[in-house]
């Protein structure tokens, strides 16, 4: 892999997806794109980042797909999840309480385990029982990705990474080696491939927004651009949850930091919280 080749599939992703590649990274890319390789039949890494240059569409999405970070568990980053479950659940019970609908959007979804671990929490709430109408979207850049969290269908290793024992029996039956989530939790979401620099026209006015572990990836246009429309489907009252270290990224664009809930981003206004008592 030669400077030119690395420096070509820095700008790929870059102006495709906004994500930053860094530098001396030869042993991940090769390392991601040797599926990609097989697949297409080429020699090795260098022949495949040569035909890259040509811009054929189907080499370009493989690549991009294979070089975006898939990494997701169930309740991942549990702090940021009470603060859903605890925080902005009980506020949104409340403010909606006449309508009676919630509209939540998971960005970046990997195989599904964000949004279905936001499925459970609702569940456990109760709200179908109660009369609500909850629209929950999930997309991912990657469409392999989205094939996956459709079906619904985890390892054991999946499983056990953050998903505690009493919800594994509650939601899941075993399929030999690998588990599959509760019929009802999979019609809660509705999966989409979605990259976020494309058009946000297709998604509801949203009362919470998802967007974690996904702006540190982008250059600093990327996530103003990127923060920038997701406050414009955000409701006024509604919430963004960025990863933990994310929180000052919104700073910029007027969103606040809710005190002591490292995280959780509220549109142009700080709002006082109460947490609810445990029990």
């Amino acid at each position: 892999m030669n400077a030119h080749d690395y420096s070509h599939l820095a700008n790929v992703l870059r102006r495709r997806t906004g994500i930053v590649l860094p530098e001396k990274k030869a042993s991940m890319i090769e390392t991601r794109l040797a599926p990609v390789v097989r697949r297409f039949g080429f020699r090795d890494v260098g022949s495949l980042l040569r035909e890259l240059h040509y811009g054929h569409e189907a080499l370009v999405q493989a690549v991009i797909e294979a070089m975006t970070t898939n990494d997701s568990a169930f309740f991942r980053e549990r702090r940021t999840m009470e603060e859903f479950r605890d925080i902005v659940l009980p506020k949104l019970m409340i403010e909606r309480a006449a309508s009676k609908q919630l509209r939540i959007w998971c960005a970046a979804c990997a195989a599904g385990q964000e949004p279905y671990s936001i499925a459970m929490l609702l569940a456990d709430a109760g709200l179908a029982e109660q009369g609500w109408a909850i629209t929950l979207i999930a997309t991912d850049i990657n469409s392999q990705m989205i094939a996956r969290a459709e079906q619904g269908l985890f390892t054991q290793l999946e499983v056990q990474r953050g998903l505690p024992i009493r919800r594994l029996a509650v939601h899941f039956t075993q399929e030999d080696d690998n588990w599959r989530i509760s019929e009802r939790l999979r019609r809660m979401v509705t999966f989409r491939t979605f990259n976020l620099l494309d058009s946000y026209g297709w998604l509801p006015d949203c009362d919470v927004v998802f967007c974690r572990n996904v702006l540190m990836y982008f250059d600093a246009k990327t996530r103003v651009s990127v923060l920038d429309r997701i406050g414009e489907i955000l409701a006024p009252d509604g919430a963004l949850l960025v990863g933990p270290a994310e929180s000052h990224l919104g700073y910029e664009l007027g969103y606040v930091a809710a005190e002591s809930a490292p995280g959780l981003l509220y549109k142009n206004r700080p709002v006082p919280l109460r947490r609810r008592l445990a029990g």
